[in-house]
């Protein structure tokens, strides 16, 4: 255990040394009444520095449609439902039954728990639910997560290197990847950071038709991160705010045979996501709509910009849609 209490410039190392919290938890080093976990680290200061990476006046969105993933990857997620009705011949509404995370989002620090210790910074379960704002993604939405949002081109990385990611049989990715990427691109991810992961998962499901989607879905089977412990230490040592990708799960999916986690994550058969979310604190977004941004950004050379992420103001809600915006 690490000889007196910890802050936010403790090491990765430190953080598994832990007692008195999940090993690799950050729970306790950010202001315990914000409950937004690493978002903290993108504040006022980053938040002028990307303001001044806005050159032309492009605004790009980061969302896919609502209902865009249709089959949703996750079989227990369905289609959004949208009702209009007319009150009178001049007048329209309408309602919306969906779940919130079957399309671009972010995963809430709701989303997971760590297992044998609880929610984020130790709230316990009673804490989580509906009524109760405890660790709700409204936090990001009262003070949303803006700050430089740095693409790292993954799938253009791999091509160059000759090996294109197959995403019919579902990649696995490994923290190499993020750095020949930055490499490629000649950039270094800064404390405070939204690092966004382009793989182009997402556009080659949504090509697909249904029925390979439904077969997608039913394999489970998605590109995404190996469940290493070298995922969070490198957001951690990066001191990364929030980390998106175009992938389903953010990891791989099946989970690789030696996973790391799986002790850690008996109900999750190893996942990653208990690391990420109920230890680090870490907003995660997935599904993200990342080509037309990494195009733009590849035309210029220009791999950073504004990002803006304002989930939705839902008091209590475990994850939501993304609502992100790039502008450039």
């Amino acid at each position: 255990m690490p000889d007196g209490p910890l802050d936010v410039t403790a090491s990765y190392d430190d953080l598994l040394r832990r007692g008195d919290a999940p090993p690799g938890s950050t729970w306790g080093l950010f202001d315990p009444t914000s409950e937004r976990g690493m978002a903290d680290l993108a504040g006022p200061e980053q938040v002028l520095a990307a303001a001044s990476l806005v050159r032309t006046g492009e605004v790009v969105n980061l969302d896919h449609g609502l209902a865009a993933f249709d089959p949703p990857m996750a079989r227990a997620r369905q289609a959004p439902r949208h009702t209009i009705v007319a009150g009178h011949p001049q007048s329209r509404d309408d309602s919306l039954d969906f779940f919130l995370q079957a399309s671009s989002q972010v995963d809430g620090l709701r989303h997971r728990r760590a297992q044998d210790w609880g929610f984020y910074d130790g709230h316990a379960d009673a804490q989580i639910a509906v009524g109760s704002p405890t660790l709700g993604v409204q936090r990001w939405a009262e003070r949303p997560v803006v700050g430089r949002g740095v693409l790292l081109d993954v799938a253009a990385a791999r091509a160059d290197l000759g090996a294109p990611l197959d995403h019919a049989r579902g990649e696995v990715l490994e923290v190499d990847d993020l750095e020949a990427a930055a490499r490629r691109q000649d950039v270094a991810v800064e404390p405070g950071d939204l690092v966004l992961v382009h793989t182009g998962w997402a556009s080659w499901y949504l090509a697909l038709d249904r029925e390979a989607r439904t077969e997608v879905r039913d394999r489970r089977c998605a590109t995404g991160f190996a469940q290493r412990r070298a995922l969070p230490r490198w957001l951690w040592d990066h001191r990364v705010a929030l980390f998106a990708t175009d992938t389903f799960a953010v990891e791989r999916l099946p989970v690789v045979p030696d996973t790391e986690f799986a002790g850690s994550a008996v109900d999750d058969a190893g996942m990653m996501h208990q690391e990420l979310i109920a230890s680090l604190g870490m907003p995660l977004g997935e599904l993200w709509r990342l080509d037309a941004l990494a195009t733009a950004c590849a035309q210029d050379q220009r791999w950073h910009c504004l990002v803006v992420v304002k989930p939705l103001h839902l008091e209590g809600g475990v994850g939501s849609p993304a609502n992100a915006t790039a502008l450039r």
